[in-house]
Order: structure tokens, then sequence, then C-alpha cells
């Protein structure tokens, strides 16, 4: 088997409210996280911003440039960052920081779908932010908007004139056919870099039998033309890592797909949860990619690229 990425997503998005104490906030606690999260073996440092006054996911290029070069001074991680944001931001709101930025990859999603995060609300009864009961409250009539013509300029903007490779975020089979069907349209290049994205409410549940009919489904619409990676949101997190390297795919982990690193007990940093995949999947006979390694895996543009 190839190499195998260890992305890792560490500052936590619409997904993750700031629920535990370790979800980094600040510019500071952000690069630092980061840092070392890499130097545990993430190869790929997936990143949203924070307002470091309140908390809230934050689209400003400010915020982004706050910490990016920090990070990128002391590691050699590849940078990826986010372009869906949040539900409640506009698409030019989400663009801002990627397309000042320049980044070697940025994520997205591949789908307008539901995020029903309202769940989440019996797993807490304190909050570290005034807003943060209120938005999940609210997550039963959230849409995250994503449609054709939103991928489409994405793909322009950041791919065809900034040079940036993807992360396709695909929450459910139908994500993969609208993949297909831009392949088809001559606007993404190979090999394509897939992300699973399991166990939102929304989207495809975290189970081994829907990880399966991902894979198959993909393997028949991009035969040799894809990679894979899983993600699995919540306490299936690490079963499905595990179970995503040995089908010989990649891994992301970190605060903002799952804040635990064992039942009810809550992870102290990225870092914690890179180490823990990063021995399951060398358990597993899988050596495990350097940053390096990873760009040209990818095909990315390489660090030389980027505007931080």
């Amino acid at each position: 088997m190839s190499k195998i990425i260890i992305s890792c997503a560490v500052t936590g998005s619409i997904h993750t409210p700031s629920m535990s104490p370790y979800l980094p906030v600040t510019p500071e606690a952000i690069a630092g996280q980061a840092i070392a999260a890499a130097e545990a073996g993430a190869a790929i440092l997936h990143l949203h911003a924070r307002d470091p006054g309140t908390g809230r996911p934050s689209a400003s290029p400010e915020h982004y440039r706050a910490f990016l070069p920090v990070i990128a001074a002391a590691t050699d991680a590849v940078i990826n960052l986010t372009t869906g944001g949040s539900a409640v931001m506009t698409l030019d709101q989400r663009l801002a920081a990627p397309l000042a930025m320049k980044p070697e990859m940025c994520s997205l999603n591949m789908g307008t779908m539901n995020f029903a995060l309202y769940p989440m609300l019996g797993k807490r009864t304190e909050w570290l932010h005034d807003w943060e009961e209120p938005f999940l409250r609210e997550s039963d009539d959230l849409v995250f908007k994503n449609t054709p013509r939103d991928i489409e300029g994405v793909l322009r903007l950041m791919g065809e004139q900034r040079g940036a490779r993807f992360e396709f975020e695909c929450y459910d089979v139908s994500h993969l056919y609208m993949l297909r069907h831009f392949a088809d349209r001559g606007l993404i290049r190979t090999p394509m870099f897939i992300q699973f994205v399991m166990g939102v409410l929304g989207g495809i549940a975290a189970e081994p039998e829907h990880l399966a009919h991902l894979r198959q489904t993909a393997d028949s619409l991009f035969g040799e033309d894809y990679m894979f990676s899983v993600l699995a949101a919540g306490r299936q997190q690490m079963a499905l890592a595990r179970l995503g390297a040995a089908m010989g795919g990649h891994v992301r982990v970190g605060l903002e797909d799952n804040l635990y690193i064992a039942r009810g007990q809550l992870a102290k940093s990225n870092a914690e949860q890179v180490a823990l995949v990063r021995e399951i999947v060398e358990n597993l006979g899988r050596a495990v990619a350097t940053p390096d390694e990873a760009r040209t895996m990818l095909g990315l543009k390489g660090k030389a690229g980027v505007a931080f």
C-alpha cells in the first residue's frame, strides 16, 4: 500500500461550537496546536479561523493572517483552508481568506445539505460563549448552501486561477455523483482527493457498511483517478479511521470533527488525536507520509506558491 496521509482539522467550524476548553480559538492557540499536530505526524492541516473575542467561526482574512505565517514558518505541513466556513456565511465571505491566501489546498463541499447539530444540546449544560446554545438550538432549520453554481465558482477561482488542489468533502453518495459531473465537464484535475465525511446528521451515518458503499461507488465512478480519506465525526472517529486505513485510504482526525480521545474523555489537543491515529495506522503496517510526500502524491503547487 502507498503511504498514508494524515490530515488534522485543527480549529473547528460549524460542526463544533467552543464546547471544549481545549478547542483552540485565539491565533496563538491555533498556531500552537497546528504545529504540534504536524510534529505528531499530520501532513495536512485543515484550518478555519475564529474570532478570538467571541469564539465564533470567522471568515476574516485578518484572523487567518494572525496564525498562518506562524504555522508556515514552523512546519512544512500542507495548509488546507476551508471554503465551507460556516452555514451562516455567504459564499463570498467563505472565499475571502482562501482567495487572499492562495493555499496549496482547499476543502470543497460537494453539495447543499442540512446541518442538524441540535442533538449536541444534550451533551453539555455549560457554555463557553453565549452564542453557542442558541446557535445549536436553531440548527434544526440550518442549511449549508453549495449549489452547482457555487461549486463551479470555487473550482474556477481557487483551482484554475490560484492553483489550489481540493479536498472534495462528500457527505453522502450523491456528492460523489456531483463530483463525477464536474469531472466530466473538465473542471477537476486528477488524482482527486476525496474525503468521505460521515456522521453528520444530514449526511451519511458513520457505519462500516456505508464506508464500503462509498468506496465501491467511488471506484465505479473514478477508477484509479482518485484517492480517498475517511473522516468520521463523533465517537466513530478512530474506528472508521482504522477501517479506512485498512482499506488503503487516508485518514483525517482533529477537534473539528470530534472533541474526544476516548469515551467521556475530552482530547486535550489535536496532537493527541494525531498521535493515536498514527499508532493505529502504523500497527496496520502503513507508513505515514511526510508533508513533501503528500505534496507529490496530491500534485500540489508547493509552499512557494502561497501568499502567507
